[in-house]
């Protein structure tokens, strides 16, 4: 059994044809070099199918003869393991970097230690009454004292109104987050779509495979997910990747109940953050169910705040901003957890400790007149909104002389300002058996302490998903130098096929234009 005259010409073809290939997707890898989430591709190069087929009725053929060279499929280099520590280290620089950048928030606002700060603004109103206690009867001083005393309850108010603005700013950008995810979701849940009407054919679209890949990044940084593959049938290629199923998982990476935010089918569920609270401004719960294709959700199930521990730049908002921890009080009353609810709380017990203490002393005391002290703050029935309620009272606004000074009802003694301004450093049972001075200390302590580990791991965080980055760049990304080199050896071996095609040529010449013309 012999081969085709033109067997060389085929074997010259098909070379031609697979470098060619090869050549394509180079030009391809090249265009793409800076392409955000671009994988660089290689055709797979596979020996034809030899010639004879081997059989039982050939057996004078000593063996088979290469028909030469065909271009397999074009797969694109990737690592899963590496997608998913970057993932992983994504989703916690969300969650880091979304609290470390409300923490820093806080601290400016908060403004410690500073000479503009509370702290210093309380140090200045103690001062004013220590200056009352030496000269009582002093206008001068006891008008310093007075708006001393104005100028904490403005910075209370200031202090108050200033955070409960951010704690609005990060409802919604909670409900923006939210948005996000969703429009990720539907985007993932299209390019699904897509891939589903290409698989089935034999094809591998590796670009849509990379845009998923990018979406897939992008969402884990919000949430956390699991991310696992289903075969979209029909005459896919075992390397075909098929339909992404994304699930929302917790801490532990286990499945969140009724989290199934991609399905097999390819249908797709949407968030939906929940609040409460007066202002409806803390966090109850997540809302999970079907989302349309315009971004509403019609939420079947809600996960309480308190057990969302699916980590990412949501979860990140919803512990600064402050949400429903899930438990009561000794009333029954729900109590709030999160770094802008406990700051404003903390400020809230301050500023109703320290009216009802000083009040409590100041109406001990005598004013200049000789008469009983009244209050100098006006009454706070409850810590709920005191920062934002504290102000002085209008018989002290209106009429210094009226600061109960004297303990005695005699106009020089000033006793009873010395009292009140040892209330600076007395224990005081509702702020923990801590001085009104001791107490703020703390909340800033704690604020300090909780920016300092949130930078510190937002920083951690970013280095790590750098390094698995540049490991995934490393083996996912595009070398300019390699693909030059590659588009040498390519370029070398196609012209190496095209003078195969040219030998073949030329002895088929030979053979059929100038034999069998002797004679002639």
């Amino acid at each position: 059994m012999a081969t085709s005259t033109f067997h060389g010409l085929e074997v010259a073809r098909r070379a031609l044809a697979t470098q060619q290939s090869a050549l394509h997707t180079t030009s391809h890898n090249i265009s793409n070099a800076n392409t955000e989430g671009y994988s660089r591709q290689r055709v797979n190069f596979e020996a034809s199918q030899a010639f004879p087929m081997p059989a039982r009725n050939a057996p004078q053929m000593a063996g088979q003869l290469g028909t030469g060279v065909e271009a397999g499929q074009i797969e694109r280099i990737r690592d899963q393991f590496l997608d998913f520590q970057y993932r992983a280290e994504n989703n916690q620089a969300g969650y880091y970097e979304s609290k470390a950048d409300a923490l820093k928030r806080m601290e400016d606002i908060m403004n410690e230690p500073s000479d503009s700060g509370l702290a210093s603004t309380m140090d200045q109103f103690w001062e004013s009454i220590q200056d009352v206690a030496t000269n009582p009867e002093d206008g001068g001083a006891r008008r310093v004292m007075q708006q001393r005393g104005q100028a904490v309850a403005e910075t209370f108010h200031h202090l108050h109104e200033k955070l409960t603005d951010v704690q609005g700013e990060l409802k919604n950008q909670m409900d923006t987050n939210a948005g996000q995810v969703n429009t990720l979701v539907n985007q993932i849940q299209q390019i699904n779509d897509q891939i589903s009407r290409v698989e089935p054919n034999g094809d591998l679209p590796n670009d849509l495979y990379d845009r998923r890949d990018v979406l897939i990044d992008e969402l884990s940084q919000h949430v956390n997910i699991d991310v696992s593959y289903e075969s979209n049938g029909g005459h896919s290629k075992a390397s075909a990747e098929g339909q992404a199923i994304v699930t929302l998982v917790d801490n532990n990476r286990s499945a969140i109940e009724g989290g199934t935010l991609i399905d097999a089918d390819n249908n797709m569920a949407g968030l939906e953050v929940q609040f409460t609270g007066e202002n409806n401004e803390i966090v109850s719960g997540v809302g999970i169910g079907p989302l349309s294709e315009d971004g509403q959700v019609n939420v079947e199930e809600t996960i309480e705040a308190s057990n969302f521990n699916s980590p990412g730049k949501l979860q990140g908002l919803i512990h600064a901003n402050g949400y429903d921890s899930g438990e009561t009080d000794d009333e029954g009353d729900p109590i709030y957890a999160g770094d802008y609810v406990e700051m404003i709380d903390g400020l809230n017990q301050m500023a109703h400790s320290f009216v009802n203490e000083f009040n409590a002393q100041h109406e001990q005391g005598y004013d200049l007149n000789g008469d009983e002290g009244v209050n100098f703050f006006n009454e706070l029935d409850d810590p709920e909104n005191a920062a934002a309620s504290i102000s002085v009272s209008d018989a002290i606004l209106n009429d210094e002389n009226l600061i109960a000074a004297s303990g005695t009802g005699q106009p020089g003694d000033g006793s009873n300002a010395r009292a009140l301004s040892d209330i600076r450093d007395e224990n005081i049972d509702d702020l923990g058996g801590q001085s009104t001075q001791k107490y703020y200390e703390a909340l800033i302590g704690d604020l300090g302490v909780k920016a300092q580990e949130a930078n510190r791991m937002a920083q951690n965080t970013s280095d790590l998903r750098e390094s698995v980055n540049n490991n995934r760049e490393s083996i996912s990304g595009v070398s300019l130098d390699e693909e030059m080199s590659n588009m040498i050896k390519f370029q070398h071996a196609y012209n190496a096929a095209a003078r195969s095609m040219t030998v073949v040529d030329e002895t088929l010449d030979r053979v059929i234009n100038q034999m069998g013309i002797v004679g002639r």
